[in-house]
């Protein structure tokens, strides 16, 4: 089917790739797609970007059913532009609908909406290294009502943003609070969904941990504030030994692209890669024996961001300065030169927009 494009008469200007940043700018149209009770998915569209008319009474606004995706498109050496594994996160956005008992979209119209809007959006593609267009697909409930149910109506949005670094400051070791109180997911919640939920939930740590100097917050299990789950926007991976080990997706914690990504290049490696839980006492142990060799996270945002640093209740963890061949460094470059057509795609995890 094709998608019909009504274009802007507006134009916005562009940023220059330096003054980027991370979602601070959005490309002039979007993609918009509704479903109602009885037609289901209906009118896919592309339109200029503008504010959304939504009723007070939206039950978004006061029941909270809102998902959303995020996926990057780069460009390549050919010059063209390549969606990084899209077929991934529309599959984790039907599942996050089903968790939240909201109609599943279907990936194949979601997926040719997004090539509509980048192909009418190709001119706010960046060209710099480390830029990207990142992607951002939103659904949420639009049903004017006052009762505790699902909606019988919902919009799906897809918006563009020219991206640059996602942490301000550029590259650097990243410094992580280790949350030891607050809870962000617990087990039977809906910690595995790409909820906006579980991000308002993280909200209050993650700037308590920014005053104090920090970066970025890690999670611990609900239950006993002992194993590891996710840092704010991103899985955690530490090194031990000659082992790559990772928290296990046991419903808290996010499924995440990029974890695939590694966990996938680690076994191509012949690198031992290991899923379970992780304590906090078992990294602490691990430091203490000089065994913890490294900590990095990932994620659609960062890639592969080092982790210099964990602190909590006055003790910390401190890291060296990753090199160039460490296993962190590594995967970063090599998902990388993958996404920008600079090295072989054997996995298949670039699609052509």
């Amino acid at each position: 089917m094709g998608i019909p494009v009504e274009r802007t008469r507006s134009p916005k200007p562009h940023p220059a790739d330096a003054d980027l940043g991370f979602g601070r700018h959005f490309t002039d149209h979007l993609f918009r797609i509704d479903w109602s009770e009885g037609k289901g998915w209906h009118a896919p569209r592309v339109e200029p970007y503008r504010p959304l008319s939504i009723d007070p009474a939206a039950s978004v606004l006061h029941y909270g059913q809102a998902i959303f995706e995020g996926l990057k498109a780069f460009r390549h050496r050919d010059g063209g532009m390549r969606l990084f594994r899209p077929e991934a996160n529309l599959a984790r956005l039907a599942a996050s609908a089903r968790r939240l008992s909201m109609p599943a979209p279907e990936p194949g119209i979601v997926l040719e909406g997004i090539r509509a809007l980048l192909r009418t959006d190709a001119g706010w593609l960046p060209e710099s290294p480390g830029t990207a267009l990142y992607v951002r697909p939103v659904m949420f409930a639009t049903e004017a009502f006052l009762g505790v149910r699902p909606s019988k109506t919902y919009t799906l949005l897809v918006i563009v943003s020219p991206v640059g670094a996602y942490f301000s400051g550029g590259a650097h070791a990243l410094r992580i609070w280790v949350e030891r109180a607050r809870a962000r997911a617990a087990q039977g919640g809906i910690g595995a969904s790409k909820a906006a939920a579980n991000y308002v939930a993280s909200l209050l740590a993650g700037e308590e941990a920014k005053a104090h100097g920090y970066d970025q917050v890690l999670w611990l299990d609900a239950a006993r504030h002992a194993d590891l789950e996710e840092i704010g926007t991103m899985n955690v991976f530490a090194k031990l030994g000659a082992t790559v080990v990772t928290p296990a997706l046991e419903g808290t914690i996010l499924a995440g692209i990029t974890r695939d990504c590694v966990i996938t290049l680690l076994r191509d490696w012949n690198v031992p890669v290991e899923e379970r839980r992780v304590s906090l006492a078992e990294l602490e142990r691990a430091h203490a024996a000089g065994a913890l060799e490294e900590l990095f996270g990932t994620g659609t945002a960062a890639v592969v961001a080092p982790i210099g640093e964990l602190a909590w209740d006055g003790r910390q963890l401190v890291l060296p300065a990753p090199g160039p061949q460490s296993v962190g460094e590594r995967l970063r470059a090599a998902v990388h030169a993958v996404q920008r057509g600079e090295a072989p795609d054997p996995h298949g995890w670039l699609e052509p927009v």
